[in-house]
C-alpha cells in the first residue's frame, strides 16, 4: 500500500506524523518511510543518519532498475528499526532527486511497484505540496492520501477553495486536524468535509519521533504509549482497511477518473453532493427544528 502524507499550508508536522504512521502501522505489514519533501529532508539530520544511502542514491538507481526491493536497498534504520529513505536537507538536491524519482516511467514506478508487494506499506512524507511539486506524481499513484491541517481560521480559509482540487489527487483522500482549534464538527460545517480525526499536541511523543531526548524511549513502548503514536495507530488501521488486494490499474488522465470524496459528512442527502466531488456541508437548521446530536441522530 502506498500512502502519501502532506499539507498544503504551513508546517503542521507532516514529517513527525509520517514517522509515527510508519512506526505504528499494523505489525503484520512490512513498512518503509520514504522522505519526499521538496523543501529538503529532516529525518537524516534528526537521527544523525549517514548521507547515503538515501533519496539521492535511490533516484540514481531507479533509472537502471525497477526491482521492488530497491527502496529497501537504499534505506537506513531508525532507532526503533523502521527503515527510512531519507532526503538530503538541501532543497535543491532534494528537488533534483525527486524530479528524477517522480518520473512516471522510472522513479514513481519503482515506488508504486514496491508498495504493491503484498503485506507492504510505503509511507511517503511529501511535506508541503502544490500542483507543481516534484512529489506530485507519487501522490497521484498513491492508494491513500493523508492531508494534515491546523484547525485555525486562516488555515481552514486557505483550504476552502482548494479541497475540490485536492480531492482529485488520489483515490482515497482523508483529512486530519492538527492541534487545538475548531472542532471536527465545526470544520465539517464550514468545509463540508468531516476530518478523520485530530493529531494531538504531544511534545513528549513528538520528541521521540524527532530523535530528541525524551522521557519516553523509542522501541515499541515509546510511540505506542504516546498520544501521538496512539492516534497514528488508529489512522494506520483505518487506512490499512482500504489496502488494495492487488496492484491498482494504471491511472488515466485526471479528467477521466471518477472523483473521490474527501471523507464526506455522513447523513447528507445524495442530492447535496457538489459537482466537484466533495459533499456540501448540511445547511443550518431553522430555530424551530430539532438539532442534531454528536452522533449524527436527531435529538
Amino acid at each position: 500500500m502506498l500512502v502519501a502524507v502532506l499539507s498544503v499550508k504551513g508546517s503542521p508536522g507532516v514529517t513527525t506524523f509520517s514517522v509515527a504512521l510508519a512506526a505504528r502501522w499494523p505489525s503484520a505489514t512490512r513498512t518503509l518511510l520514504l522522505e519526499a519533501d521538496p523543501s529538503g529532508g529532516d529525518v537524516g539530520t534528526r537521527f544523525s543518519l549517514a548521507s547515503t544511502p538515501g533519496l539521492m542514491s535511490l533516484a540514481a538507481a531507479a533509472r537502471r532498475s525497477d526491482d521492488p526491493a530497491l527502496l529497501w536497498q537504499h534505506a537506513q534504520a531508525l532507532p526503533g528499526g523502521l527503515p527510512v529513505v531519507a532526503a538530503p536537507p538541501d532543497a535543491d538536491r532534494a528537488r533534483a532527486a525527486l524530479s528524477a524519482l517522480s518520473d512516471p516511467a522510472t522513479g514513481a514506478g519503482v515506488v508504486r511497484t514496491a508498495a504493491s508487494v503484498p503485506d507492504t506499506a510505503v509511507i511517503v512524507d511529501c511535506g508541503r505540496i502544490g500542483a507543481e511539486s516534484p512529489a506530485m506524481p507519487i501522490v497521484r499513484v498513491a492508494d491513500a492520501m493523508v492531508l494534515l491541517s491546523r484547525a485555525h481560521a486562516d488555515d481552514l480559509a486557505h483550504l476552502a477553495r482548494q479541497l475540490p482540487v485536492i480531492g482529485r489527487w488520489t483515490a482515497h483522500p482523508v483529512m486530519l486536524l492538527v492541534g487545538e482549534g475548531y472542532s471536527a464538527a465545526e470544520v465539517a460545517r464550514e468545509l463540508g468535509v468531516l476530518p478523520l480525526g485530530r493529531v494531538p499536541d504531544d511534545p513528549r511523543g513528538a520528541a521521540v519521533l524527532c530523535g530528541r531526548p525524551s522521557a519516553l524511549r523509542w522501541g515499541r513502548r515509546g510511540p505506542a504509549h504516546s498520544a501521538l503514536g496512539q492516534v497514528a495507530h488508529k489512522v494506520a488501521k483505518a487506512l490499512a482497511e482500504h489496502a488494495p488486494r492487488s496492484a491498482p490499474p494504471r491511472q488515466g488522465p485526471a479528467e477521466n477518473r471518477p472523483i473521490p470524496i474527501l471523507r464526506a459528512v455522513p447523513g447528507v442527502p445524495t442530492n447535496s453532493v457538489s459537482a466537484n466531488g466533495l459533499r456540501l456541508a448540511p445547511p443550518p437548521s431553522p430555530p424551530n427544528r430539532k438539532t442534531t446530536s454528536r452522533g449524527g441522530q436527531a435529538s
